[in-house]
C-alpha cells in the first residue's frame, strides 16, 4: 500500500518544517507529481499515490530540503498570463517583475517596436507580446542558453512578434530604433549577504550581481538607451529596494524627463521609468 495524498502532504510538511513556505512548496510539488489542480489535494485526500509518484515526490522534497528552488524542481513558473519553462541558466521569474509589464502596456501602440534587455526566460517580452500582438518585440540576452530557453517559451505560446538577439544590452542596434526599452537587469551588490540565501544561490551570478553598488548595468543600459530610443520613447528599469533615488538620478543626468518611481506588490520601491525628450 502506497501513501495517500494526505499522508504525502504530511510527510512533505514535516520534511520542510522551518522553511519559509512549506505549505506552498508541498502543494506545488505534489500537484506537479500528480499532474493535478490543487483542488484535488482537498477533494481526494485518501487517494493513493503510485509507487513511481511517491518516489518522485520524496526525491523532490529531499532536493527542496537542500534549498533547490521549486521552479527548478518542476521546470516551470507562472508569470503574468503565461506558464514559462525555467532552468538554471536564467533568473526565475518573480511576481514583482510583473510591475514592468503593467507599466509598459499603456505605453505601447500598434506599429511600435520595443526591446526587453536581458530577457532570460523571456518573461517580460513574451507577456507583453501576447497582450500587444501589433507591436514588434526584440528580446536580447548575452547568454546563448537563456535565449534558447526564451525562444522555446515563445514557440510554446505561439508568439511570432518577438525576435531574439544575442548581445550585451543594446550593443549593435541602430540609433533611434525603439519606442520602448524595458529591463530587469542585475542590480545586487557583489558583497550582498542575500546572495548566500534562498533561491538566488541556485541562479547564475551574472544575472544577479552588478558591481560594487549594484548599479553598473543600470548605468550601461541608461547610456545605451539614450542612443537607441526614439524621441518620446520610454525606458523602464527594475532595481533593488534601496536604489530608487540613484536610478532616478541616473536617468535625470542622462537627459530623461517625466521620471517616476513605482512600488511592487509588497510596497517596496521596484521600478523607475523615464521618457526621452520629444524632438522640438
Amino acid at each position: 500500500m502506497q501513501p495517500t495524498i494526505q499522508e504525502a502532504r504530511a510527510f512533505g510538511l514535516a520534511e520542510l518544517n522551518g522553511s519559509l513556505s512549506p505549505d506552498v512548496d508541498v502543494q506545488y510539488l505534489l500537484c506537479h507529481v500528480l499532474v493535478c489542480h490543487p483542488a484535488r489535494l482537498m477533494t481526494s485526500p485518501e487517494a493513493e499515490l503510485t509507487e513511481a509518484q511517491w518516489q518522485q515526490f520524496a526525491a523532490l522534497i529531499a532536493r527542496r530540503k537542500q534549498g533547490e528552488p521549486v521552479a527548478h524542481l518542476t521546470g516551470s513558473r507562472g508569470f503574468w498570463s503565461l506558464e514559462l519553462e525555467v532552468d538554471n541558466s536564467t533568473l526565475i521569474p518573480r511576481p514583482d517583475t510583473e510591475l514592468l509589464v503593467s507599466l509598459s502596456l499603456p505605453k505601447l501602440q500598434d506599429g511600435m517596436t520595443a526591446a526587453d534587455l536581458g530577457t532570460g526566460t523571456g518573461a517580460i517580452a513574451l507577456s507583453l507580446a501576447i497582450e500587444k500582438p501589433g507591436v514588434q518585440f526584440v528580446a536580447t540576452d548575452l547568454q546563448f542558453a537563456a535565449l534558447k530557453l526564451a525562444k522555446k517559451n515563445a514557440f510554446k505560446h505561439d508568439l511570432n512578434n518577438v525576435s531574439f538577439v544575442q548581445t550585451s544590452w543594446l550593443g549593435g542596434f541602430q540609433p533611434g530604433c525603439f519606442d520602448l526599452i524595458v529591463s530587469n537587469p542585475p542590480y545586487i551588490r557583489a558583497d550582498d549577504p542575500h546572495l548566500l540565501q534562498g533561491d538566488v544561490r541556485f541562479e547564475p551570478r551574472t544575472a544577479l550581481v552588478s558591481g560594487a553598488d549594484g548599479m553598473d548595468d543600470i548605468h550601461r543600459i541608461t547610456a545605451q538607451s539614450v542612443q537607441c530610443l526614439k524621441p518620446g520613447g520610454w525606458l523602464l528599469v527594475e532595481h533593488g529596494y534601496d536604489q530608487s533615488q540613484r536610478v532616478q538620478d541616473c536617468l535625470r543626468l542622462a537627459g530623461f524627463e517625466q521620471i517616476s518611481a513605482h512600488q511592487d506588490f509588497g510596497g517596496q520601491d521596484r521600478a523607475v521609468m523615464g521618457q526621452w525628450p520629444v524632438a522640438d
